[in-house]
């Protein structure tokens, strides 16, 4: 089999990234429903749209310099961006704390993960993916509906015309976000200083947080999701219900598509025949905490 016979068929990734295009695009259309205009244009619509153009700008040095090293960096300024905005159009009590919110989480995965890649070096997931256009295109693509789709329920809440007081529901809201938030930092550090430590080069952590559930870290930033749309809710009119599906997408992405498996797969081929780690994988739960317990 030569490469030729090797390279993805371009037709696929074309056909995902009008797939993301098409979901975005309704998404796009529920946000606005009474939502605030300018110049006669949804600000919605207007954001939604600058969430793609980010990162098809980015990707382009991206692919001639064939680089992901800024890729997780761009998706946090372009939540910034996007949150930015829509704080410069409706600056009522709750788009300031929405914004607040969706930034310094921005902020502070941005930074996580832009170190964790210069540390190593590059990012595995794109070593079969950068040489090619169209699927490269792609994952920038799939980038700006992740921005979209997660932060929509903010964004509608943002740019609605309806602007009610925060109100309990908000209070409420906000300690969720801040339980997650807490959660995910909490993990994210047990875990970068157990790789630290060279005795720990071929283990698995399974302490602190990661006693809990085997993936903390994504438990956090579900929870800090659902934090964002309970806020958002009171602001919310007619079809922009939909974007309550924020936290929804974020689940389905960490557990059936980027997270969850992948890491599993690569979890299960390094150690899959360590008796220890069988023994975590039997008595640690996925992503739902529980306190731990002796382990067969």
């Amino acid at each position: 089999m030569n490469d030729a016979d090797k390279t993805p068929p371009a037709s696929k990734s074309i056909i995902s990234i009008a797939i993301a295009v098409s979901i975005a695009a309704a998404m796009a259309a529920a946000g606005s429903y009474h939502g605030q205009e300018l110049q006669g244009l949804p600000v919605f619509a207007l954001i939604a749209a600058l969430a793609f153009a980010i990162q098809w700008l980015a990707f382009i040095p991206a692919y001639l310099s064939q680089s992901e090293r800024y890729y997780d960096f761009v998706g946090s300024v372009t939540y910034v961006t996007v949150v930015a905005c829509a704080v410069t159009i409706n600056s009522d009590p709750r788009a300031q704390l929405l914004a607040a919110l969706v930034a310094s989480w921005a902020v502070r995965l941005g930074s996580f993960l832009f170190l964790r890649i210069r540390d190593a070096g590059s990012d595995r997931r794109f070593d079969r993916i950068k040489p090619f256009f169209f699927r490269f295109l792609m994952t920038w693509t799939l980038q700006g509906l992740w921005v979209l789709m997660t932060a929509a329920a903010a964004l509608a809440a943002m740019t609605s015309t309806k602007t009610p007081a925060i109100g309990a529901m908000g209070m409420l809201g906000f300690a969720v976000w801040l339980t997650g938030f807490a959660i995910e930092v909490t993990a994210d550090r047990q875990k970068r200083d157990f790789r630290r430590n060279p005795d720990n080069s071929d283990r698995f952590i399974q302490q602190g947080l990661w006693a809990w559930c085997r993936h903390p870290n994504y438990f956090g930033e579900i929870l800090l999701w659902c934090g964002i749309a309970i806020i958002a809710v009171p602001a919310l009119q007619g079809w922009q219900y939909a974007t309550l599906i924020s936290p929804v997408f974020v689940y389905l992405l960490l557990t059936r598509i980027s997270g969850v498996p992948m890491l599993d797969a690569h979890a299960i081929k390094k150690w899959g025949q360590d008796e220890d780690y069988q023994a975590y994988r039997q008595a640690t739960p996925v992503l739902f905490p529980r306190p731990p317990k002796a382990r067969p």
